[in-house]
């Protein structure tokens, strides 16, 4: 047909041969991937025995038209949780499940903490099941309380009405014991017991309370706290001094976020790290985009505490025996040596890396395949954010990219020398073929 003849016409442009010679193409169904933050448009033609992949670029109204309804979601959720949620379920933004919600203000992206806070803590039926699945999506493992509740706390800010708090903490303490079986005697302790530490960060660190506590007051306070029993002295100390040393930090309240910093990235979310130099796995806010992988300690943070260039790097499954899900970046050319990236220390100095490998924990199975993935199709496209960049001085939303390929076994392989061509039929769109399967 014709629109066959105008693809054959580029394509036999591109690889320098007359149209006469080429041989019937075969295009397979359409397939969607991100690159350079726009979907795209994949066919497969084959000519002579090779084989053109075409990149075609779509435009990104619809993409701007859904960030534009995330936007106004958020800000009406920031005015009326209740208005801004059903605005965004009624965009197809949100499924109405407790799960989905749940997952939309844990990450929290330009939302007001403590309307956050004070929509949890509504005692209808379906705030309770979303607040039951927000809890659910920390991670307490190996922490000890008050590691916990930094954690916890800083994901909203606390309401001010009392029955609200109780239900909050009451979720907190479930998970906690349950993440951490054996630690407390029981829910009921725990739960005391971090009402305690609250109280006491107050006490230590609130200007207008001039009567601070010594750690053998806050003993005192808890004992008989374990049914019946008392908690470790140790346990007790540990918690003080770490309280002490480092009171709980107040998310911000201005709704504020990354999302003005990084816009759109390819992939976001929390993620637990494995130190370099001491071996502690650590809970960092990860953002994928421009061919790094940047984490943070807050998804309110302003700067990253690490940046992990992905250049010349590899990503594979890994056994871990503490943890579940595991993969890690690797340099396979130079095995046992640092992998260039950069942190910033507690005291603000930005230093090199102390990394062989990165090695990553996702909280499930299905995040950690998707994050393979992405972090994947970033090391098979470096050349085409560069085609595409050049492309888009011609073509700003619509573009053709084709790199030839060749067939090893069941495989195909990219050849070193990448042909391109700027398509001057924007509307080209894909053909289907029986012969041919996406």
């Amino acid at each position: 047909c014709c629109r066959q003849q105008n693809v054959l016409h580029g394509v036999s442009r591109l690889s320098r041969l007359s149209h006469a010679q080429c041989e019937p193409a075969f295009i397979c169904e359409e397939h969607r991937a991100p690159v350079a933050n726009l979907p795209i448009l994949v066919w497969l033609v084959v000519i002579e025995g090779y084989s053109w992949v075409f990149f075609h670029v779509m435009s990104h109204s619809k993409m701007t038209q859904r960030n534009k309804h995330i936007a106004m979601g958020r800000k009406k959720f920031n005015m009326d949780p209740k208005k801004g949620i059903q605005f965004l379920l009624e965009n197809n933004l949100l499924q109405h499940t407790p799960e989905d919600i749940s997952q939309f203000l844990y990450k929290g992206e330009g939302l007001n903490k403590t309307v956050i806070g004070d929509y949890l803590g509504e005692r209808d039926e379906f705030n309770l099941d979303v607040l039951q699945a927000f809890v659910e999506l920390h991670e307490f493992a190996d922490l000890n309380l008050v590691q916990a509740l930094r954690q916890f706390l800083w994901s909203f800010r606390l309401p001010g009405e009392a029955q609200k708090i109780d239900r909050m903490m009451e979720a907190f303490a479930s998970r906690y014991c349950g993440c951490n079986p054996g630690v407390f005697q029981s829910t009921d302790t725990c739960y005391v017991l971090s009402f305690a530490i609250i109280m006491l960060n107050t006490s230590l660190h609130n200007p207008n309370v001039r009567d601070k506590p010594p750690v053998e007051r806050f003993i005192s306070m808890n004992r008989g706290i374990n049914e019946g029993g008392d908690l470790p002295e140790e346990l007790l100390r540990k918690l003080f001094d770490s309280i002490k040393n480092e009171p709980f930090k107040i998310p911000e309240d201005d709704g504020n976020d990354l999302t003005h910093t990084f816009f759109n990235p390819d992939r976001e979310g929390w993620l637990l790290k494995l130190g370099g130099r001491v071996k502690t796995w650590k809970r960092r806010w990860f953002i994928l985009t421009d061919n790094c992988l940047y984490y943070f300690e807050y998804t309110t943070d302003k700067e990253p505490r690490g940046i992990i260039p992905l250049e010349n790097l590899s990503i594979r499954e890994v056994d871990e025996p503490r943890k579940p899900n595991c993969f890690e970046l690797y340099n396979p050319n130079h095995k046992g040596s640092l992998i260039k990236a950069c942190k910033t220390e507690a005291d603000g100095r930005v230093v090199e890396g102390n990394h062989t490998v990165y090695r990553i924990s996702a909280p499930t199975t299905e995040e950690k395949e998707e994050w393979i993935k992405s972090i994947k199709y970033v090391f098979s496209i470096p050349a085409l954010y560069e085609i595409l960049a050049v492309g888009q001085l011609y073509r700003p939303l619509h573009c053709v990219v084709a790199v030839r390929l060749c067939r090893r076994g069941q495989t195909w392989v990219a050849l070193p020398h990448i042909h391109t061509y700027i398509h001057p039929l924007c509307t080209l769109s894909p053909l289907q073929s029986p012969l041919w399967s996406a």
